[in-house]
């Protein structure tokens, strides 16, 4: 068994998948991973090192504009936003199949290819639609809408376009702490994605005085949680109810429940 090893963006690991295809080897004699997911090497498996180029990542991506369907690149992106380890394998192994029976390949569920794919982009959705309700925005100096987030999974792709369209005339920045990365969006211009710890990147030391410096943000917290605790029905405290609809790992990001 020969295993691709190869880093966690998309681009990384389309040239798994051609790195991997390519070899000749066999699909049953391939695999592939993210590096650094903690899983354990195994005997008798050579490890290979991916290499990350353009030029792979685009072949892979030509064959499936042209061979497949959008419907299919769409999948295995959010796929790959995924944080399950087995992510690059999994999109792997459905490219295999779509390549086998075409574009409708998205309709096969009875394949476990397929539904395992199913099943990791709908987590990714869930996800992200749970954040945009759950997001909450403080202002800071300058006008700059700041939000930290938490996620499971590497969703800040798919919620920036959404906050994009609804705050058009806004600067915000959404800043994913699991990941250290953030998405900025300037007044009237599209949002882009930064790489790095806020306190270390080039950015860093901008937004910190940014958010260091004093607001009336506060006040208006302040206002939001007496809002949150007034209108609350003691006797009708459920809370079951209220961790289904509102999961606890969300809670520390928001205004509300800030103590």
């Amino acid at each position: 068994m020969t295993v691709y090893v190869c880093e966690p963006d998309f681009e990384s690991i389309l040239c798994g998948v051609y790195d991997a295809w390519m070899s000749c080897k066999g699909h049953d004699n391939v695999r592939l991973e993210i590096g650094g997911c903690g899983q354990e090497m195994e005997l008798f498996c050579d490890y290979v090192d991916v290499v990350r180029t353009e030029e792979k990542s685009k072949k892979v991506l030509s064959a499936v504009s042209r061979r497949l369907s959008q419907e299919v690149y769409r999948k295995i992106y959010v796929a790959s936003l995924s944080q399950e380890p087995e992510r690059a394998d999994r999109i792997y192994r459905f490219l295999i199949q779509a390549f086998r029976y075409g574009p409708k390949i998205s309709d096969m569920l009875q394949l476990p290819e397929v539904y395992e794919i199913f099943r990791i982009c709908r987590n990714v959705y869930n996800e992200n639609h749970l954040l945009v309700e759950f997001i909450r925005f403080s202002q800071a100096a300058g006008n700059i809408l700041v939000s930290r987030i938490g996620p499971k999974n590497d969703v800040l792709p798919l919620l920036s376009p959404h906050f994009a369209d609804r705050l058009p005339e806004e600067n915000w920045i959404i800043y994913d702490e699991n990941r250290e990365k953030a998405s900025v969006h300037p007044r009237g211009q599209s949002w882009f994605l930064i790489d790095g710890k806020m306190g270390g990147s080039e950015y860093g030391e901008l937004w910190k005085e940014c958010l260091s410096k004093r607001t009336d943000e506060a006040e208006y917290q302040e206002l939001w949680k007496a809002f949150f605790d007034t209108i609350a029905i003691k006797e009708r405290t459920n809370p079951t109810c209220q961790r289904n609809h509102l999961p606890l790992r969300f809670r520390p990001y928001m205004t509300e429940f800030q103590r």
